[in-house]
């Protein structure tokens, strides 16, 4: 069976995976160089490694079920299906290890609607959700660091002692809002009953929405992945999908 969708056609690359066709062959080329494409047990790939990982970042992308994505690519849904399980994790952002002293970073948390309900909980807009964990780089908005997924009824403030993101961020200065309170995070001056605060905490708190927002921003982003908008994958599929779709996004950052 012929496919459709080839990453040897350049301009299938860009509605199907948001990336520019030289920001998908550097991807292609880490993932290469990353062994993705080594030696395997069983029969070969059907596909090319640069059209595995199209149809993965497809998937991730416009989040057509196998069924549909599948004969796009002339393969069938479980070798489609297969290649998502074998490569995702291979397209993982790696977290930085690694920060400068005037390294300031930003962490919140967002919501990504998850089917699977062994990994999944009620959230507060009554969908089953995970919540995930995003530290981002506040000059550069790259991210840094994605924790792994907690139940969506989670709160921010228990998410991030218990996703390892705190862990791995160390001491670094972060900043977060007021939901992060006792954590030692930098986080709004916060309001006591019947008291105003004074002009200099309000200019603060002005000053520190300004920054913060730029994770808001990154969300947007990052959902424009419309795997994030309703998730269908089980198990650790969710968490790879955020942490690859983490490196794509980085990946347009840089061009």
């Amino acid at each position: 069976m012929a496919g459709v969708i080839t990453a040897s056609e350049p301009s299938w690359i860009v509605p199907f995976t948001g990336l520019s066709p030289r920001c998908f062959g550097k991807l292609v080329t880490v993932v290469r160089r990353e062994a993705a494409d080594g030696a395997r047990r069983g029969r070969p790939w059907s596909l090319s490694l640069e059209d595995r990982v199209l149809l993965v970042v497809a998937y991730w992308r416009t989040n057509l079920t196998l069924r549909q994505l599948a004969p796009l690519f002339g393969v069938s849904k479980s070798a489609a299906d297969r290649i998502i399980e074998h490569l995702g994790p291979k397209l993982a952002l790696q977290p930085r290890k690694r920060f400068s002293k005037d390294t300031v970073l930003i962490v919140d948390g967002t919501l990504v609607p998850t089917r699977d309900r062994s990994i999944a909980e009620q959230s507060k807009d009554y969908r089953y959700s995970t919540a995930h964990q995003v530290v981002i780089d506040a000059d550069t908005r790259r991210l840094v660091v994605v924790g792994r997924p907690m139940p969506g009824n989670r709160h921010d403030s228990r998410g991030w002692k218990e996703s390892g993101a705190k862990e791995a961020v160390g001491d670094t200065v972060t900043i977060a809002d007021g939901g992060y309170q006792g954590t030692g995070l930098v986080i709004p001056h916060q309001r006591t009953k019947g008291e105003a605060l004074p002009g200099w905490k309000e200019e603060h708190n002005h000053s520190h929405k300004q920054v913060r927002a730029r994770v808001e921003h990154v969300f947007a982003r990052m959902k424009g992945w419309k795997v994030l908008r309703d998730c269908r994958l089980k198990g650790d599929g969710v968490h790879h999908a955020m942490l690859g779709i983490a490196r794509l996004h980085n990946l347009t950052l840089t061009g």
